[in-house]
């Protein structure tokens, strides 16, 4: 080992430290839980094995049917595994699984982990052909589902086995429940697989099918300590995960709180004072939001905000979209300096994290890399730019992912990888995304990025939010159009809008055209559907 890793591994010991993940505990369950560890690695199955052994009684999961503790998810978790592996899933099989947010999504995932299966995660918002199409390519041996979506899946179960994981009060299960599978196995320890799984989170698919972005489990705690180095997670505190968990936003919180023992709050869907009112009523130290919900949240007025007690939060961490600097700003004056912005793709797991003070000094920035990872801005040729000339963004860590399960990956360039976005640094050291590479457009000979202009009109104080698109131009080869959704019925007319925008960035930046809506299409984990904006008339 070399001084630089040396010193690198030293900063993880002393990261980990700081959450308060390594405690003193009696012999015997230190030794049980190095045993688990060693066992199987650092995974789900080796996390609530540890946390079984050291805090048996401690909520682990509350959700709409109860808490369960850490002993009784160990318990569950060990009886549907052999459940599923008597039902025919073995090592390196894949089990698909399409649920909302429940204790049924860890009890399916944490089985897979202790059988070494594939978990594949299934969007909530996918139409039935989408499902279809997936489960096609990807060929899951299994397929588990809550009972809402047996219409949308029944095309998908056929020839493979299927299990129910949620049903409401009165619905009849279209398939076995994973109680029952749970109910009828031995929940005694496993032997650990001989090849940990894989998970397969689906890109967001807002400009075509969703591909499977296949990821190994991580080899250390090097990753989760990337991430405490600049978002403050302590050890057995409570995280209330609004995000999706089957997108990469809300599982990384999933995946966060295995080593911290963390007590995760779940609601199936989201509603904006709901979740306020879990938040106040668990004493939430964190709350993982995908952006609008964040904004939705805000929406709710100070007056319904201020009803519940939400001091104990520490950190809202955002991800999923881009966070406007005018959403973040607004966010910390009604809840405190706790915002955390991560940006990053399924493809790369992070690239920056902007802590509030990196929010309150350059509202919009994605901030800097964490501890272990390198951003690089490279110019067509695959060079790097000179300081402050913008480039496509270029990352390496160790999560970035293998490859897509269809075949083919990002591009990569001297051992980093395409986020497929462009950016610049400013002079600080911050990073600012400007738009999605394949976004810009070329007006009038000049080269036009829609994100600045969405981040200018999402500044407006009597709009809400806004998105904009390319359309052709006989003038000008193309020009921008954009769609505006005004602020509490806020009553504008598009040559305010277009006025706004001449009188704050240059002219071939002003939108040709205006459009107001109610809302934007956006898809289950809130990034806004451009495709469907195309096609509006």
């Amino acid at each position: 080992m070399n001084a630089h890793e040396a010193k690198h591994k030293l900063h993880v010991v002393r990261t980990l430290l700081g959450t308060g993940m390594i405690q003193p505990m009696r012999p015997d369950k230190a030794v049980r839980s190095v045993r688990a560890l060693r066992r199987w690695g650092p995974t789900p199955a080796a996390a609530y094995t540890g946390s079984a052994v050291r805090y048996p009684g401690r909520a682990a999961i509350v959700d709409e049917r109860g808490t369960l503790s850490f002993e009784e998810v160990q318990r569950r978790t060990n009886a549907l595994a052999r459940g599923l592996k008597a039902e025919g899933v073995g090592e390196q099989d894949g089990v698909a699984i399409m649920c909302r947010n429940h204790r049924g999504f860890i009890d399916a995932t944490v089985a897979c982990s202790k059988l070494g299966a594939n978990a594949l995660y299934l969007n909530t918002a996918f139409a039935g052909p989408q499902i279809a199409d997936v489960l096609r390519r990807e060929d899951p041996k299994a397929l588990i589902y809550d009972e809402e979506f047996a219409g949308l899946v029944s095309e998908g179960c056929a020839g493979r086995k299927c299990f129910v994981a949620w049903r409401d009060p009165g619905e009849t299960p279209s398939a076995p429940l994973l109680d029952e599978l749970i109910a009828r196995e031995d929940d005694s320890e496993l032997k650990a697989p001989s090849e940990k799984g894989r998970v397969v989170i689906l890109t967001s698919g807002t400009t075509g099918t969703p591909k499977g972005a296949a990821r190994k489990q991580p080899e250390s705690l090097d990753p989760a300590a990337a991430l405490f180095s600049k978002i403050p997670l302590k050890a057995r505190e409570t995280t209330m995960i609004a995000a999706p968990m089957f997108h990469s936003w809300g599982f990384a919180h999933f995946t966060l709180s295995l080593p911290l023992a963390s007590t995760l709050v779940l609601q199936r869907r989201f509603d904006p004072e709901d979740t306020l009112r879990a938040v106040a009523q668990h004493r939430a130290s964190t709350l993982a939001v995908v952006p609008v919900m964040l904004q939705r949240i805000l929406e709710l007025g100070k007056e319904t905000i201020a009803r519940y007690d939400v001091h104990a939060l520490k950190v809202i961490a955002v991800s999923g979209s881009a966070l406007p600097g005018e959403l973040a700003t607004r966010a910390m004056d009604v809840f405190g300096d706790v915002v955390y912005n991560l940006y990053g793709s399924t493809e790369v797991a992070w690239a920056t994290i902007a802590t509030p003070e990196d929010l309150r000094a350059a509202p919009g920035t994605a901030g800097r890399p964490p501890l272990g990872t390198v951003v690089k801005l490279l110019d067509g040729d695959g060079h790097e730019v000179k300081s402050g000339h913008g480039g496509r963004i270029f990352v390496a860590n160790e999560l970035v992912f293998e490859g897509y399960t269809g075949g083919g990956s990002k591009e990569v360039v001297g051992g980093l990888m395409s986020t497929g976005d462009v950016g610049h640094f400013d002079a600080g050291g911050r990073l600012f995304v400007d738009g999605r590479d394949d976004e810009m457009i070329v007006s009038g000979g000049e080269n036009v990025f829609p994100r600045e202009v969405e981040d200018l009109l999402a500044d407006y104080g009597q709009i809400e939010e806004a998105a904009v698109i390319g359309v052709d131009d006989e003038e000008f080869g193309q020009r921008l159009k954009a769609f505006v959704v005004p602020r509490n019925g806020a009553e504008l007319s598009a040559e305010t809008v277009k006025s706004y925008v001449k009188e704050n960035l240059a002219r071939y930046k002003v939108p040709r055209e205006v459009v107001f809506l109610g809302e934007l299409p956006r898809n289950a984990t809130g990034k806004v559907l451009k495709r469907e904006l195309k096609e509006h008339d």
